[in-house]
């Protein structure tokens, strides 16, 4: 780190890199970490160029900020095609593909292989979600995704062992960089509070793109639990129905979520913030909300945007214990609560109301941690990452005689 540092300083050196996922304003969390990414990157080396390759769908008539430079339609394998030709005419040093699945077209996604085929720049993936089985599906797919990876990049120590594990990758190609969140002070939240008309109650929260997963529900199953020992608490469901389930279900899981407010007599203890959020937005509500939850219902989950940014902002957060969950919250630095168990989620907000010195002693432990997962951290070692890899890129070339 102290080398890039050097380099930064000193040489100034430039690095410009094309960033192939979705972008903002598309309403999507790799949307989101990719903007948030690359301007980190274009502020702490200004000589720097983050270009943009957007996966957008053909009915995506947004208008795109500038540093979007090609857009490819993610169900057309032309479009792909397209973007490898415009790759390897551009002066992109580097390229960084943000892998998640749903956001590439064709079968489990695979029309990102064609494109991976083609370019000939160095490229660094990053995987947000590793299926567990890499011999059918998805799996497949990213095991041929990753083979023309330079470097692969994880966000937790266990997608490490999985992918030497189960896809028989080589560990020396792996790079483990954390979520980025935004840098927020520790602070008290009654000033926040007030700002909403909140300054009389204990704030439970989440700020998600609802969907069944989530596993809301038990949340406010456990509020009946939470109500009865402290009359003032307010859950507050941050976030509109993700735009997949808009189109394919409707709002029936919020729907849901309201009939079981009603039925357990919490309308007054539940308010739903029904709207996609900005960062700032995030932000506010963060310094606001008592205890971050998230119950969500997938044990496999690598990653969570929602729960990096709660810790960053030094949250007490209970949670599920999915993979992602039990890496970030291990060591006292949050509650984990079993699936499903509405129960032991109220049993524990209870103890930390209860325990406010627990609760502060927690919440600095959380904070400290958030520390090293700051934009500016991730950033730097993103930097540092493609220096490596275009440092060995060029004595590969040059031993080769080109």
């Amino acid at each position: 780190m102290e080398k890039l540092k050097k380099v930064l300083r000193e040489k100034s050196k430039s690095i410009n890199g094309i960033y192939i996922s979705s972008f903002v304003p598309r309403k999507c969390g790799i949307a989101t970490y990719t903007k948030d990414l690359t301007e980190a990157i274009n502020l702490i080396n200004p000589y720097s160029k983050a270009e943009i390759m957007a996966l957008i769908k053909p009915e995506d008539k947004s208008n795109y900020p500038p540093e979007v430079k090609f857009k490819i339609n993610q169900y057309k394998i032309d479009s792909y095609i397209k973007a490898a030709d415009h790759i390897n005419k551009s002066k992109a040093d580097i390229v960084v593909l943000e892998h998640e699945f749903g956001l590439y077209g064709g079968e489990f996604g695979g029309y990102i292989v064609k494109l991976l085929e083609l370019i000939k720049k160095p490229l660094i993936i990053t995987t947000h979600t590793i299926p567990d089985d890499p011999c059918k599906g998805y799996g497949l797919v990213l095991k041929d995704v990753i083979k023309f990876a330079e470097k692969v990049i994880v966000m937790m120590p266990e997608s490490i062992q999985k992918l030497i594990k189960k896809y028989d990758y080589p560990k020396e190609k792996i790079e483990i960089i954390p979520h980025g969140v935004p840098d927020i002070p520790l602070e008290s939240n009654d000033i926040h509070k007030k700002k909403k008309g909140l300054e009389s109650r204990i704030i439970l929260g989440n700020i998600n793109l609802l969907s069944e997963v989530k596993g809301l529900e038990y949340t406010i199953e456990a509020l009946k639990e939470i109500k009865s020992h402290f009359n003032n608490v307010l859950y507050l469901i941050i976030g509109q129905t993700h735009p997949v389930v808009l189109q394919t279900a409707g709002e029936k899981y919020r729907n849901f979520l309201k009939e079981k407010i009603k039925k357990h007599d919490l309308q007054g203890n539940v308010k739903f913030i029904n709207k996609y959020i900005s960062l700032e937005e995030l932000v506010e509500w963060l310094k606001v909300i008592d205890i971050y939850i998230t119950p969500y219902l997938d044990p496999q989950q690598s990653a969570s945007g929602a729960l990096a940014y709660a810790i960053g902002a030094g949250k007490i957060c209970i949670s599920t214990p999915y993979l992602y969950a039990k890496e970030v919250l291990a060591e006292g630095r949050g509650v984990l609560v079993p699936f499903r168990n509405s129960q032991a989620l109220a049993d524990a907000v209870i103890d930390i109301c209860s325990n406010s010195q627990k609760k502060q002693a927690i919440e600095k432990k959380t904070y400290k941690f958030g520390r090293l997962m700051t934009w500016y951290n991730v950033a730097l070692q993103h930097l540092e990452l493609f220096d490596n890899v275009l440092q060995k890129h060029e004595n590969k070339n040059h031993f080769n005689g080109i």
